[in-house]
């Protein structure tokens, strides 16, 4: 158990990361394009860039540090390793560069070299560097001392889950199971951290204690149905009697690398990304075959657009690794953000072949066709999801209200309308699945009343929702409830200020309480947020330019609708 939050163990090191030195003038040209590059972290053209400015100014130590932190990013501590040695050389405080410098140490095994060197200056932060002191003494051959390290670090701000959870990961690593699960097993507060990564350590040590049924219980109940193909062929190999090998910590080496992984997992979220990648990169450097920290690489890439990096990240992950079919879905993924959606397919089509199981490759297809707008297709994907999908299956709820939306798409209401309702069978006050069918109804002007008590309950849940405001004054107004619905419209259209059927909407509703000016100002907004270019978009821009010409009343008489006030007089 983690004893401090994940914000305030962010902080321990976000100040030792943040350049700690003065900026300097330089070539105007190739630092402003590396600055730009680096905001917009784009590290390979930030490297380029900081690079040629280097050259020209080779004692500047902003461009030293810049040069030193987009490598890093990148995954290139050999590049990185003659500058930040410079830098050290220079007597220049850079925690960015002691990372670069320690890494290479480690990687040479000059465990000894960095006992000696666990100073405020040439460290990387508190917890990094108390966590190292615990591995160094287990590369320079005293597991003794490497327990008291870890052991001090444990009773200092409030760390002691990272550091137990490393003390346990250490006993493992020399045999000591029986010492390794005892730490796994305590409950109590500021235990052991049990992440993902941390339960398949614990099942492994379980293993090793011939405790294989204990390990598969464990996992069963941490990971419940469905889980990922990884877990479950541990479970498999757990079932079949088959002792587990302790893999997740083989060396300091290792153990070091676990350090940068925890804390890159720790910061993903609660930091800049880019803080993040670097730690995840240093993990994968120390240790290639880190599966875990490649996906938290690939993934941190694909976060800050660097759709590239991400894919040729996750491409490094081998075929044949039980976590293979999650890097195979995390490029799909990336693919589809680049603009690559064929690409995106093919990628998750071979995978289902591969994997003709696993329920998250068919939702997944079903997602990337839905957003192609290949409704047909996503129906057919989210049908062999769900035939995948245990009826206990937390996201099972998720996969019928997608599929409901693409039978609407596909003016197959009745199906549709069963899956919505299934949906809320299982999730009764999912504000999105009630959102949908609520407002679907409405559309259709179907049950009414039961419409305007779904999307009521979606708005208490998610009353910062501009689209399910918009549906409540939405279906106010097709209840002839003219005054109601205008607070509701206003409330989306400061929620949604650039959208254009909100904004049709509040139109609407003003011209039903006889706000005329106003209306026809709405609606021409309406018309300024259209794509001209999106021919599938929801807000008509014909019909908005007809009301502007002729007014609503009559528009609704083209129609065939009945009038305004004949709706008001009815509701």
């Amino acid at each position: 158990m983690l004893t401090l939050s994940r914000a305030a163990i962010a902080g321990l090191f976000l100040g030792a990361l943040a350049p700690q030195i003065a900026p300097a003038e330089t070539s105007a040209g190739a630092y402003l394009a590396a600055r730009v590059a680096l905001f917009n972290s784009d590290f390979d053209e930030a490297a380029s860039y900081y690079a040629q400015a280097l050259m020209r100014d080779p004692g500047n130590a902003t461009l030293m540090e810049h040069v030193v932190t987009a490598q890093l990013a990148l995954g290139r501590i050999d590049a990185a390793l003659p500058v930040a040695r410079r830098m050290e050389d220079m007597g220049l405080a850079s925690q960015m560069a002691n990372m670069v410098v320690i890494a290479d140490m480690i990687a040479q095994g000059e465990f000894d070299g960095l006992l000696g060197r666990a100073s405020e200056e040439q460290g990387v932060s508190p917890l990094v560097d108390g966590l190292m002191l615990g591995w160094a003494h287990m590369g320079a051959g005293s597991v003794s001392k490497a327990l008291e390290q870890f052991d001090a670090v444990a009773g200092d701000n409030g760390l002691r889950g990272f550091a137990m959870y490393h003390k346990a990961l250490a006993l493992a690593s020399v045999g000591d199971f029986e010492g390794a699960e005892a730490i796994f097993a305590d409950t109590s507060d500021g235990s052991a951290i049990m992440s993902r990564r941390g339960a398949l350590a614990y099942a492994e040590i379980l293993s090793q204690l011939e405790r294989n049924g204990a390990a598969a219980d464990m996992l069963r109940d941490a990971f419940g149905p469905g889980a990922d193909p990884g877990v479950t062929d541990l479970i498999r190999r757990l079932d079949a009697g088959e002792t587990l090998p302790f893999t997740h910590v083989r060396s300091a080496r290792d153990g070091m690398a676990e350090i940068f992984f925890s804390i890159a997992a720790v910061l993903n979220g609660e930091t800049a990304t880019d803080y993040a990648l670097i730690y995840a990169r240093m993990a994968s450097y120390l240790r290639p075959d880190h599966i875990d920290a490649l996906l938290l690489g690939a993934e941190l890439l694909d976060e800050v657009g660097q759709y590239d990096l991400a894919v040729a990240t996750y491409k490094q992950v081998p075929k044949g690794t039980p976590d293979f079919h999650a890097a195979e879905l995390g490029r799909a993924e990336a693919l589809r953000r680049a603009g690559k959606p064929d690409a995106a397919i093919e990628v998750l089509e071979r995978l289902a072949i591969d994997y003709p199981d696993q329920a998250a490759v068919q939702a997944a297809l079903g997602g990337l066709f839905r957003q192609q707008e290949d409704y047909g297709s996503a129906a057919a994907a989210y049908d062999r999801a769900l035939d995948l999908t245990p009826e206990a299956a937390g996201n099972r709820w998720f996969l019928l209200y997608a599929r409901g939306i693409s039978h609407e798409r596909l003016d197959e209401w009745p199906d549709a309308e069963a899956d919505f309702r299934a949906a809320l069978d299982l999730n009764p006050e999912q504000p999105q699945v009630l959102n949908y069918l609520g407002y679907s109804l409405v559309e259709k002007q179907e049950k009414l009343d039961e419409a305007l008590d779904m999307i009521k309950r979606a708005v208490a849940s998610r009353p910062d929702s501009g689209y399910i405001v918009d549906s409540l004054g939405w279906v106010l107004y097709r209840l002839g409830r003219y005054d109601e619905a205008v607070g509701h419209m206003e409330t989306a259209v400061e929620l949604m200020p650039v959208d254009a059927v909100v904004n049709d909407h509040l139109g609407d509703v003003y011209w039903a309480v006889g706000r005329r000016m106003e209306a026809q100002f709405q609606w021409r907004r309406a018309l300024s947020f259209i794509d001209p270019a999106d021919s599938d978009a929801e807000a008509d821009p014909d019909r908005i330019r007809r009301k502007l010409e002729v007014g609503l009343d009559t528009v609704l008489s083209e129609e065939g609708a009945p009038p305004l006030a004949f709706a008001n007089d009815e509701g």
